[in-house]
């Protein structure tokens, strides 16, 4: 039986608890755009990101936090909750001629979010689909709209060309903005969310998603923050190092005026980079292996922090397992809310990261695509401390200091020849997690039981849809812009 002090304790804890599930916050959820383990502040002494460090510093840096390891499989993990190989997804990223989105038969994270009575905003890159209005932002959730569909574009100029066919894409909710021509989109994107901010009704919970251009290439960045790193040599890494601290500064920017309209207390504030960074553009993911793009570390495990309102333990770094596809029933979890689909790959996590408890997650799949040229496999399952990859694990395979000093940065693209399509690599990520040894031959029993685990995983993968490109797409035929409404 309980004493009357335990029970005082026991009653105390409820009522916490259900305060936290109850008290609805603000959310804005921050995606950085190829922005590697190495490119912060916090990681980098060479690097400023003095308002992404203080928020990480003062909430709570994830330690192994798990991405996709390219854009659009991401993306819709985080809006999704489900993994890319189940979704059709899982092969490289949507191009802007393709005919696909993210399936529309799924829920989104702002809409579970509206049934919560939140306000919901995105701003910057979308890279879902926009084949047809159905798959963009305002018909999937979102209140507002502002930025771009397609996979990148001009930092001023708004364009972006595939296969020889360049289309303008800007858009303010469903129209194009050829106002936003001209200005650096960093900026545009820092104003629209501080007037969004600015003219929120306190009252109602507040959601803005924010995935930003930033710092994907092609590399540009307005001079006086290029100017603000004369210490690094190559011309390269100086530009990327300023298009870091110009999107700190909108992180700054945003939290500036959650904080003058008395929402900052309130918010909760989460950030994540959608994979690892590119070292032939510039990024950085040293000490760990790899690249965007490749199934190892530095492709897929990324820089992320959460900060604010409803966490209870902070100033640490969690070293719970987490997966892009937690990131919808946790942030609904923090909004009080639950998704009560089952059939969702991923785990609220909220209890676990504001209190500091054990992570619920113990495996994932980093990705499974047998598409060619990956027929005999570009995939990757982690169980506890060990990962296994088998075949192909992509391009840029090795370790990539930071060129600070240097001139020379090229890293040459490693061509798929086929060389790796029967190599399984096995590492233990407690003991080696920038995964210099190879150790499949030292425990095959722990292949084996690994192997079979992602046969499991196999057998509900969909084949990937992703479809040859299409000529009903040419922007020359919609006035010059990349727009929905050809498939």
């Amino acid at each position: 039986m309980m004493t009357c002090l335990q029970c005082v304790l026991f009653v105390v804890n409820v009522v916490l608890v259900q305060i936290a599930y109850a008290t609805p916050r603000h959310i804005v959820f921050i995606v950085a755009d190829d922005f590697g383990w190495n490119d912060v502040g916090f990681r980098n002494e060479n690097i400023s990101t003095p308002n992404i460090d203080k928020l990480a510093k003062e909430g709570v840096i994830l330690g192994q936090s798990y991405v996709q390891p390219v854009c659009s499989p991401s993306r819709s993990a985080f809006m999704t909750g489900m993994y890319p190989f189940k979704t059709g997804l899982q092969h490289l990223v949507i191009w802007p001629d393709q005919q696909v989105c993210s399936p529309l038969n799924l829920t989104f994270l702002p809409q579970h979010l509206k049934k919560l009575g939140y306000a919901t905003h995105a701003i910057g890159k979308w890279h879902l689909g926009f084949c047809k209005w159905q798959c963009t932002p305002t018909e999937r959730g979102f209140d507002s709209f502002y930025g771009y569909y397609t996979s990148h574009e001009d930092y001023y100029k708004k364009t972006n060309i595939r296969d020889g066919h360049l289309g303008f894409d800007f858009r303010d909710n469903m129209a194009t903005d050829k106002e936003a021509i001209g200005t650096y989109s960093t900026f545009l994107y820092a104003d629209r969310a501080v007037e969004l901010i600015n003219k929120h009704k306190k009252s109602q919970p507040f959601f803005l998603y924010l995935p930003l251009q930033s710092v994907h290439a092609p590399i540009q960045v307005p001079i006086e923050y290029e100017n603000l790193y004369q210490n690094i040599h190559n011309i390269g890494r100086r530009k990327f190092s300023g298009m870091v601290t110009a999107m700190d500064d909108v992180i700054g920017n945003v939290t500036e005026a959650l904080k003058s309209n008395g929402m900052y207390e309130d918010t909760l504030i989460v950030f994540t980079s959608d994979n690892g960074g590119w070292p032939t553009e510039y990024g950085n993911n040293w000490p760990l292996r790899g690249s965007k793009i490749t199934i190892y570390e530095g492709g897929t495990r990324v820089t992320a922090f959460v900060h604010g309102a409803g966490l209870e333990k902070t100033g640490y770094t969690y070293n719970g397992m987490l997966h892009a596809v937690d990131w919808s029933p946790t942030i609904v979890a923090a909004a009080g809310g639950t998704i009560s689909n089952t059939t969702i790959d991923g785990i609220n996590q909220w209890d676990n990261i504001r209190t500091g408890e054990s992570s619920s997650r113990t495996e994932f799949i980093y990705n499974l695509d047998d598409l060619a040229p990956y027929q005999t496999g570009h995939a990757a399952i982690r169980m506890g401390d060990y990962k296994l990859i088998v075949g192909y694990p992509g391009l840029y395979p090795g370790w990539y200091p930071p060129p600070t000093y240097t001139d020379d940065n090229y890293i040459k693209e490693i061509p798929y020849d086929g060389s790796q399509d029967d190599k399984i690599q096995l590492f233990n990520l407690r003991d080696d997690p920038n995964e210099y040894n190879d150790i499949s031959d030292k425990f095959p029993d722990v292949v084996k039981k690994l192997r079979a685990r992602m046969a499991e995983y196999h057998k509900q993968m969909v084949p990937a849809n992703y479809p040859n490109a299409t000529s009903a797409a040419n922007p020359k035929d919609y006035n010059g812009f990349w727009t929905p409404g050809w498939c």
